[in-house]
């Protein structure tokens, strides 16, 4: 099947609502499983409100306890309740490309495997990288099952501007993992 694949001109918020049609249409496809990047739970409480009423599996991936500053949780304790109320699982846990080995990058002025696996992935765009981290994440947590085509929705900085259809893997079985169709990501 030939999708309709979905550019747009600047990365960011704007491009929310066209990213939840996506979604919405891949529901009505009968995908089961949406994971969804959203850091404070604004976007995954859209996301969960646009896909309310399919028979899915939604889950809203956060950040760490303590990843912008000690002992703060960014996502906001009101869309938690929302979402979970809708249906939808939320996970906050640490990020596959990011904590450990950017702690030890500054400290040691190193480059480290998983920050090249990042920036790698960063030549497809923010909202890609972050589509294959969530992946694995909610995977790694037992909240969508291995080796499933998965649909996982993020964004660059705020809002969504990424769509993709991944088959999921663990971060134990990275190399397992592949992203097998973009639906949506920002040109620029």
């Amino acid at each position: 099947m030939r999708r309709e694949v979905i550019y747009f001109e600047e990365p960011g918020e704007r491009n929310t609502d066209a990213c939840i049609d996506v979604l919405v249409r891949l529901a009505g496809e009968g995908y089961k499983h949406f994971v969804i990047a959203s850091t404070s739970g604004r976007t995954g409480l859209l996301a969960a409100k646009g896909l309310k009423g399919f028979p899915i599996n939604l889950v809203i991936v956060g950040h760490s306890v303590g990843f912008k500053a000690p002992n703060i949780d960014e996502f906001l304790e009101e869309n938690y309740k929302a979402i979970t109320s809708l249906g939808g699982k939320v996970y906050k846990g640490t990020m596959l490309t990011h904590s450990l080995e950017t702690s030890l990058a500054k400290e040691f002025s190193g480059v480290y495997p998983t920050l090249l696996i990042a920036q790698t992935l960063r030549r497809f765009g923010q909202g890609i990288k972050v589509c294959c981290e969530i992946v694995m994440e909610a995977a790694d947590a037992g909240l969508i099952p291995e080796g499933e085509e998965v649909v996982a929705m993020a964004g660059t900085v705020k809002g969504a501007d990424t769509v993709a259809i991944i088959k999921s893997a663990t971060s134990k079985r990275f190399l397992s993992l592949k992203v097998l169709e973009i639906l949506a990501k920002p040109r620029g």
